[in-house]
């Protein structure tokens, strides 16, 4: 077992030393209506063991029923990731006790797997440019996921110290669809990039295809991550450990590192790698040892004696293989050529989850970069503030279009325009609605500006003074105040304009 804090090496030193080789293994939730093999709901935050029924419960007696969409799901990913589709397949029993697992076993798949043998090719950064690994898939098989424990009464939130447990059962049996990888050598000081790297254009790749909605904060995309060490690229593969459900892209890379340091300096001080599961701790970036790793046989696998083989048709791969859609990849390559935007400014739109939303709304008349400033500033803000996904927000790509268009003719100006979207977000109809509503066009009539301007000079005669001497800038203070006093709803070009024309200056 190991120690509270273990010994770690710098990291260059490790590898400088040895050779590091990765296995990811991510897991994922499919957003089917229904759970794998009942028809229980799958909706995410129910009331605890709310959805379930005789068979998620493993009652005794209960039949499971394979779901199709599922299947065609897990066909779809594996076609996506360039696999074969198997010509024949079937489930098995993996069995083993946890209290999550109210069968005592999961149906999964063993040694004839769905999909398999397929690749992904990601794209990751250097000091030396953009440099692009091909990750090989191992296989695409599927199986059900676990309920959740809770342990309460301790400070950790885990077993150890805990007044008592409870369990879950409604995430029992949702449809769960397991990639793993081949081994990952090669890529030397960058694996924790590439790492990253892979599980976020896995996510990208199965968000596109619309099986999962890959929210790794909420357990629906995790990710195991196996590390091992070797003297020299040519050697033997050393002994792995697996650092279970890592989930956020920034952790899985973490996890790498870390792991990558701690086998360093544990095997430099003469000590032995030794084969086990792994805790990723998010707050402080380090793993502790959990339990010692099984081995295939210690499952005792055997076939599902309730559920019939799967022989997919070569006609039904083919009709969900015209399904795919583009290549995440290819469709941000085009769309920035498209959009006339820099690698930097493209990254900006993914990582906010904005693609599909920029895009819609430049499909309903907005400029790109009108488009790309309100999802990934505004909106972006606003829905981290509230804890969604940006596409969670009440505000549609065109009313953002509609709202831009009111900008572009002078109707409210980015200030006016931002309590627009709160009122949009509150429900009070579209752009054009909540201007009216709320009395937000910006104030055109020269008349109550000019009002506006004469208070402001008068309350500040030396401010006048100043303009008059020729120091232009100091007009900043009179619009400052017009503004407030229109609350925000003056042409601040226009009420520069009228002091200078007021105070008989060239502006």
């Amino acid at each position: 077992m190991s120690r509270a804090t273990d010994d770690v090496m710098d990291f260059d030193t490790a590898m400088a030393n040895f050779d590091p080789v990765l296995g990811l293994e991510v897991h994922v939730e499919l957003n089917t209506a229904t759970k794998m093999f009942c028809g229980c709901s799958t909706v995410f935050g129910a009331e605890p063991n709310t959805q379930v029924c005789p068979v998620c419960l493993g009652l005794p007696g209960a039949l499971p029923a394979l779901n199709r969409i599922g299947v065609e799901s897990a066909m779809r990913i594996g076609l996506a990731l360039n696999c074969e589709v198997a010509q024949w397949c079937r489930f098995a029993r993996k069995n083993y006790f946890y209290p999550d697992m109210p069968k005592n076993f999961q149906t999964s798949q063993y040694d004839e797997p769905i999909c398999f043998d397929g690749f992904l090719d990601v794209d990751y950064e250097t000091p030396e440019g953009r440099q692009t690994y091909r990750v090989g898939i191992e296989r695409a098989h599927m199986e059900e996921d676990t309920g959740k424990n809770s342990h309460v009464g301790g400070a950790t939130g885990r077993i150890h110290g805990a007044d008592h447990s409870l369990v879950d059962y409604n995430r029992a049996g949702i449809p769960l669809i397991e990639i793993v990888t081949k081994p990952l050598e090669g890529a030397g000081r960058y694996a924790p990039e590439v790492a990253k790297a892979y599980v976020s254009a896995l996510r990208d790749l199965l968000r596109a295809l619309g099986v999962s909605d890959v929210r790794m904060e909420q357990g629906s995309l995790r990710c195991d991550v196996n590390v091992s060490l070797r003297a020299d690229a040519e050697g033997p593969f050393g002994t792995r450990s697996e650092t279970k459900n890592v989930n956020s892209l920034r952790s899985v890379e973490r996890a790498v590192r870390y792991e990558i340091g701690r086998q360093a300096a544990l095997l430099t001080a003469g000590g032995r790698i030794v084969q086990e599961t792994r805790h990723w701790h998010e707050d402080t970036g380090l793993t502790t040892s959990g339990r010692i790793k099984e081995e295939s046989e210690d499952y005792r696998y055997f076939p599902e004696p309730d559920l019939v083989p799967i022989a997919p048709s070569r006609e039904w791969v083919e009709e969900l293989r015209a399904t795919l859609p583009e290549n995440p990849a290819m469709r941000r390559q085009r769309l920035a050529e498209a959009w006339g935007v820099s690698d930097h400014d493209m990254a900006s739109v993914i990582n906010a989850g904005a693609l599909d939303l920029v895009e819609a709304t430049i499909a309903a008349g907005c400029d790109q970069g009108s488009a790309r400033k309100w999802w990934t500033g505004e909106l972006a803000r606003i829905a981290r503030e509230q804890g969604v996904e940006l596409s969670d927000l009440a505000i549609t790509p065109g009313q953002v279009a509609e709202l831009e268009s009111l900008v572009v003719a002078g109707t409210v100006n980015d200030k006016l325009a931002r309590q627009v979207i709160e009122g949009v977000l509150a429900g009070e109809g579209s752009p054009a609605q909540v201007v009216e509503g709320r009395g937000l066009a910006v104030v055109s009539d020269d008349g109550p500006l000019l009002a506006a301007i004469d208070e402001a000079l008068a309350a500040q005669p030396d401010v006048a003074e100043k303009i008059r001497g020729g120091k232009v800038a100091a007009a900043g203070a009179i619009v400052g105040a017009v503004m407030k006093a229109t609350r925000g709803q003056a042409d601040a070009a226009r009420v520069r304009e009228l002091i200078f024309e007021r105070l008989g200056v060239e502006g």
